[in-house]
């Protein structure tokens, strides 16, 4: 129960952020009947590894970001704020959160921060006006805004028009890399039945780099053969209207025709993290990633626990698995089930990714990897699993049937008010 003292609330547990970690972390602590206050910026809980999806109208918006009041209706125990931290005093243990222009502030006996990772451009912020990104669900819809709007207008085009608003590049050849590349010229040939060109561009020597070996060929020939270009050992320089400069290993600079630009290559984390570093004197990598203890807390302070994209431990990857296991082992010590100062061990339950329609890479371990169909079906039920709620699972089955069965796309059905960016007003003006 929390009660205000001289304009202060008091809360056992506090929760910042509602990604997979900070719900991780509700969930565990509610099996304890732990009270906590859950701080998000957004009201719903976004189901991040899909978001292309939803940018490639396969999935609508709300099947893959349920309320998070939805998600938690059941918890007795939480008490769940929209709003936006702004400041720490971890020494008298407040945390000060901002909403609609209140601010409010509450003494904790636990945090944990939980507020994940925005996209890097290593040093180019620019990049971010003249490219699309995929980090939030409106991220998503801009990118959908504008795929529908080339797409619609190259139907009315003459050819070399046409060829100029069907151009994509596609930056950095992780998961969600492959995936936008792949569902591109799946959405162009199966939804628009129109000639695309996709390049993806990554700047490591492989496609699906964690992935390595045989799966990384596997996906690389896959995309290839779906014609994608794929140019590794490659690096953005330059990104301007209608083109973006890259250069290769051997210092070879060319450009390549892209209206649209999407970039899926690298993290930094800001924000929460950047404020928690300067009040805890935590030491942070290049990314902005707090480097924080084995057991998961933040510098000399047992009390503040830090998971998920904004930390950096022991090289794991900035995987939804590592935040939801962190989640829970943050919440296991604070419901008194582990012992304080226990040092986080991850469980590496094997990565995946799609490629295109029936096709896709699934690494369990060294010795097991699935591809190809298989693959796929794995992947699909892995994320049903993962999806919260019957109704968001029911919802993406019926929509991956249209999709992937049938010739369909649902999101395209959205009603979608979001513009596109800049870069896109402009090319119609050009």
């Amino acid at each position: 129960m929390q009660y205000v003292d001289a304009g202060i609330e008091t809360a056992g547990v506090v929760i910042v952020g509602s990604g997979f970690g900070g719900l991780a972390a509700a969930k565990q602590l509610a099996k304890s009947g732990v009270d906590y206050v859950l701080i998000s910026s957004t009201p719903e809980h976004l189901f991040q590894p899909l978001l292309y999806q939803v940018a490639t109208g396969v999935l609508t918006s709300e099947e893959i970001a349920p309320p998070i009041a939805g998600i938690l209706r059941r918890h007795r125990e939480a008490d769940v704020r929209l709003g936006t931290v702004v400041g720490i005093d971890p020494d008298r243990a407040i945390v000060t959160y901002e909403h609609e222009g209140v601010s409010h502030r509450i003494r904790y006996g636990s945090l944990i921060a939980a507020t994940g990772a925005s996209q890097s451009y290593f040093g180019r912020d620019d990049f971010a006006e003249k490219t699309y990104s995929l980090k939030t669900i409106d991220d998503a819809r801009r990118l959908r805004a504008q795929i529908a709007r080339v797409f619609a207008e190259a139907a009315q085009a003459d050819e070399q028009t046409r060829r100029r608003l069907l151009s994509f590049v596609v930056v950095g050849a992780g998961a969600t890399g492959v995936e936008v590349a792949g569902q591109l010229k799946e959405l162009a040939k199966r939804h628009f039945h129109q000639e695309v060109s996709v390049t993806l561009v990554e700047g490591a020597g492989e496609v699906l780099p964690p992935f390595g070996g045989g799966l990384s060929e596997y996906a690389k020939k896959s995309l290839t053969s779906s014609g994608v270009e794929v140019l590794l050992g490659t690096f953005v320089t330059d990104i301007e209207h209608g083109k973006v400069t890259v250069k290769s290993a051997d210092g070879v600079e060319h450009a390549i025709a892209a209206e649209t630009v999407v970039w899926s290559a690298g993290v930094q984390a800001g924000g929460f993290a950047k404020i928690l570093a300067e009040a805890t004197g935590v030491a942070t990598d290049r990314a902005g990633r707090l480097l924080i203890n084995p057991d998961l807390t933040v510098g000399g302070y047992a009390d503040i626990y830090a998971i998920g994209d904004m930390t950096s431990l022991n090289g794991y990857p900035g995987q939804s698995p590592v935040a939801m296991q962190e989640g829970r082992h943050a919440a296991d010590i604070i419901r008194r089930k582990k012992q304080p100062g226990t040092p986080f061990t991850y469980w590496d339950k094997g990565s995946m990714a799609v490629i295109s329609r029936f096709s896709a890479v699934t690494k369990l371990n060294d010795r097991i990897t699935f591809r190809g169909v298989i693959a796929w079906f794995i992947w699909l039920a892995v994320h049903l699993f993962y999806l919260v709620g019957f109704r968001n699972r029911f919802a993406a089955v019926a929509s991956w049937l249209v999709a992937f069965i049938f010739t369909g796309r649902p999101g395209f059905a959205e009603e979608d008010t979001t513009a596109p960016k800049v870069l896109a007003a402009e090319s119609r003006a050009a």
